[in-house]
């Protein structure tokens, strides 16, 4: 399993990067704010058409001036290859593993201008996070609530209601071209995750198909293809204030666009246990053959 960077950076570039990520945000986040608020008082249709593009244009100026700075300060070298289908005015579904919060910001420099803005499925405790958690609410992302085998346990009646909850919030995507982004493992890898999950993989934690499936059946047959990417860190997994310190300088990303078969979209993923296999065996060999890539790129580092 690949282990977490060595590398620490300047401590002093990591306090700039935190100050002027601070600064760009409080800046944008006064916009924000604003056209939230008109979101909120207009009907939804007429918020649809003139407050959401605004507010994700703001979203799209944060984000493309963190890559700014990642590219011209800490000058990452982005190895980024297999990208081939783009286009603004389609329906994408992409996965990826999931090591590091980099990871999100590895993903826009891959898409960020070429499709439409990534929209993450979210855990709904992040949706309390100041003026971020408000941005994600502002531009749709589909939150998450995932209910522990204990809570499930002594509320049965639960059980369920998280993937519904996926369901619901990715079927406002019909009606406008949508990015929806899913990590599969539903958190981030780290050796003691992977230790008690056992998962079989060396590179991954175990995928869960539950999301993915209700993404795809949502949307129906909107999603052409499953867009699969594999993230890599040659120099080790960087954490989020390692890049801000400037030790994060490279990462290998690969591509792939695998089709999604056509009756996944019809059947009931939680109630026709033969699809639901079904799924949960694409998605594993998915998984099976992620790993095998990682590894082939861990033994050329």
């Amino acid at each position: 399993m690949t282990r977490p960077s060595k590398e620490k950076g300047s401590q002093l570039l990591g306090i700039i990067s935190a100050l002027a990520l601070l600064t760009n945000t409080l800046f944008l986040g006064i916009f924000l704010y604003s056209f939230i608020l008109l979101r909120i008082i207009l009907p939804a249709r007429l918020a649809e058409v003139l407050a959401n593009p605004v507010i994700t244009r703001i979203a799209t100026l944060w984000v493309a001036s963190i890559l700014w700075w990642m590219n011209n300060i800490y000058k990452v070298d982005w190895n980024i290859q297999g990208l081939e289908r783009t286009g603004k005015k389609g329906w994408f579904l992409i996965t990826a593993n999931h090591q590091s919060w980099v990871d999100i910001f590895a993903l826009y420099q891959t898409y960020l201008g070429k499709v439409p803005l990534l929209k993450f499925f979210i855990k709904k405790e992040l949706a309390y996070i100041p003026i971020v958690g408000q941005a994600w609410w502002a531009l749709d992302f589909p939150f998450m609530r995932r209910y522990s085998k204990e809570f499930l346990a002594r509320h049965p009646e639960k059980a369920g209601e998280d993937l519904k909850e996926t369901q619901k919030a990715c079927e406002k995507f019909s009606r406008m071209p949508t990015s929806v982004m899913n990590f599969l493992e539903g958190t981030r890898l780290t050796e003691s995750k992977h230790q008690n999950q056992e998962s079989p993989f060396k590179h991954l934690l175990k995928p869960k198909a539950g999301g993915l499936a209700f993404a795809i059946q949502a949307l129906g047959d909107k999603f052409s293809a499953l867009t699969n990417v594999t993230i890599y860190y040659p120099d080790g997994i960087p954490s989020f204030w390692g890049m801000m310190c400037g030790a994060f300088r490279r990462a290998e990303i690969r591509i792939e666009e695998l089709p999604i078969p056509a009756h996944f979209s019809k059947g009931d993923y939680q109630t026709d246990d033969a699809l639901r296999l079904e799924i949960q065996q694409w998605v594993t060999q998915l998984w099976e053959e992620k790993d095998q890539l990682l590894e082939q790129l861990s033994s050329r580092h």
